[in-house]
């Protein structure tokens, strides 16, 4: 019995130990990348998100420390050593892993691109070479856009927002646009009705801030449609005891109804009976 025993712990003695994972060329580090990377950029690269995609992946990448494996590959020493064609496999299989991880992010669209390429450092050059000058491209343009936003018939909020959606896409292209550009191109983008306060935003002696100029604004635009709705108000009545006065009448037994067609200072009002007969005096509001 103690000789059976004896021989069993021999042989357990005997055999060889298990590798440790330090050992494996699949760490830590890459396994997560490959597990996760897919969840942690969950907008796949498309021909719109290119800088923002690059900017996740780099980030996820260096944040493992495996960014090397986007610059050229630098495979130093005899290939015949054993230790160096170790370290050669190794460096093939996270490699190999990176770019499977990398592929998983990027849509059908623009696979053909990359799917004939070796290296996680030639689908990055190529996907840098192909996008890049699209991305300028789309700066350019929407900087134009941005140039010519006018408010016209929006409301503050809406012009605000178009404002800020067009800011959001230079930035999601690679760019950057100064706070102090986009304050110009919102007042430059204001009616007439504005003049005075762009008037005073210009001439203010300190610096405005973009937060603070939404809320300005905001604040103004309840002022400008007060004064518009008072200037209406007067007006209409002007118009009115004008019309009873000059071209009022009764039309069988029943008195002229004027109508209104235009409420704007500075233009001539056309004034209508009932019937949709103009009268032949006009009512210029100044």
């Amino acid at each position: 019995m103690t000789t059976s025993h004896s021989a069993s712990s021999s042989a357990a003695t005997d055999q060889p130990p298990i590798p440790q994972a330090k050992n494996s060329p699949i760490s830590h580090s890459l396994n997560f990348v490959v597990s996760n990377l897919k969840t942690l950029v969950p907008n796949q690269l498309s021909t719109d998100n290119y800088p923002i995609w690059r900017h996740q992946i780099l980030k996820l990448l260096r944040a493992n420390d495996f960014e090397q494996f986007l610059a050229l590959p630098n495979h130093s020493g005899d290939s015949s050593d054993p230790s160096t064609a170790s370290l050669i496999k190794n460096w093939r299989i996270t490699d190999q892993n990176l770019q499977a991880a990398i592929c998983s992010t990027i849509s059908p669209t623009v696979l053909p691109y990359i799917i004939h390429l070796d290296t996680t450092h030639d689908i990055w050059k190529v996907l840098e070479s192909q996008f890049q000058a699209t991305s300028r491209s789309k700066v350019i343009q929407l900087k134009n856009e941005l140039h010519h936003v006018s408010m016209k018939n929006l409301s503050m909020i809406q012009y605000l927002t178009e404002i800020k959606k067009l800011v959001d896409q230079i930035t999601s292209a690679g760019s950057t646009i100064d706070s102090e550009d986009i304050i110009l191109y919102i007042l430059n983008g204001l009616t007439p009705a504005y003049q005075s306060f762009k008037t005073y935003i210009q001439n203010s002696p300190s610096p405005i801030q973009l937060e603070n100029l939404y809320a300005m604004l905001i604040n103004e635009e309840i002022h400008v449609n007060a004064d518009v709705a008072r200037l209406s108000t007067d007006t209409l009545q002007q118009a009115a005891l004008y019309a009873s006065r000059g071209c009022g009448r009764r039309i069988r037994g029943r008195s002229v109804i004027s109508v209104l067609l235009q409420v704007r200072p500075g233009r001539s009002w056309i004034v209508r009976d009932d019937r949709y007969r103009l009268c032949r005096k006009s009512v210029l509001i100044v």
